[in-house]
Protein backbone atom coordinates (compact mmCIF):
# COMPACT_ATOMS: atom_id res chain seq x y z
CA UNK A 1 0.00 0.00 0.00
CA UNK A 2 2.83 2.40 0.57
CA UNK A 3 3.92 2.32 -3.39
CA UNK A 4 0.20 3.21 -3.98
CA UNK A 5 0.61 5.92 -1.61
CA UNK A 6 3.71 7.52 -2.74
CA UNK A 7 2.42 7.25 -6.21
CA UNK A 8 -0.30 9.37 -5.53
CA UNK A 9 2.19 11.76 -3.03
CA UNK A 10 3.88 11.97 -7.08
CA UNK A 11 0.36 12.70 -9.05
CA UNK A 12 -0.52 15.30 -6.45
CA UNK A 13 3.06 16.90 -6.12
CA UNK A 14 2.63 16.89 -10.71
CA UNK A 15 -0.66 18.65 -10.29
CA UNK A 16 0.59 21.35 -7.81
CA UNK A 17 3.55 22.00 -9.75
CA UNK A 18 2.13 21.80 -12.99
CA UNK A 19 -0.23 24.42 -12.32
CA UNK A 20 2.71 26.92 -10.36
CA UNK A 21 5.14 26.67 -12.73
CA UNK A 22 4.06 25.05 -16.13
CA UNK A 23 0.68 26.18 -17.72
CA UNK A 24 -0.30 26.10 -20.79
CA UNK A 25 -0.61 29.70 -22.27
CA UNK A 26 -3.85 29.01 -24.09
CA UNK A 27 -6.56 29.29 -21.14
CA UNK A 28 -8.66 26.71 -22.90
CA UNK A 29 -5.84 24.23 -23.25
CA UNK A 30 -4.98 24.69 -19.41
CA UNK A 31 -8.32 24.13 -18.42
CA UNK A 32 -8.56 20.53 -20.02
CA UNK A 33 -5.27 19.71 -18.87
CA UNK A 34 -6.21 20.20 -15.31
CA UNK A 35 -9.47 18.37 -16.00
CA UNK A 36 -7.87 15.37 -17.62
CA UNK A 37 -4.95 15.56 -14.11
CA UNK A 38 -7.85 15.57 -11.74
CA UNK A 39 -9.88 13.12 -13.26
CA UNK A 40 -6.94 11.19 -13.12
CA UNK A 41 -6.36 11.72 -9.72
CA UNK A 42 -10.01 11.42 -8.65
CA UNK A 43 -10.00 7.62 -10.86
CA UNK A 44 -6.98 7.09 -8.73
CA UNK A 45 -8.47 7.78 -5.83
CA UNK A 46 -11.30 5.40 -6.44
CA UNK A 47 -8.73 2.39 -7.02
CA UNK A 48 -7.03 2.83 -3.54
CA UNK A 49 -10.71 2.31 -2.26
CA UNK A 50 -10.78 -0.51 -4.13
CA UNK A 51 -7.79 -1.81 -3.05
CA UNK A 52 -8.63 -0.90 1.00
CA UNK A 53 -12.01 -2.78 0.53
CA UNK A 54 -10.80 -6.00 -1.44
CA UNK A 55 -7.84 -6.39 1.22
CA UNK A 56 -10.63 -5.56 4.57
CA UNK A 57 -12.21 -8.33 2.70
CA UNK A 58 -10.15 -11.00 2.43
CA UNK A 59 -8.86 -10.09 6.32
CA UNK A 60 -12.16 -10.98 7.13
CA UNK A 61 -12.05 -14.32 5.84
CA UNK A 62 -9.47 -15.45 7.89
Amino acid sequence: MKKQLSVYLLLIVGFIVYNQFFQVADERTNSLINILFASFLFLYIGYLAFLVLKRMKNTGKK
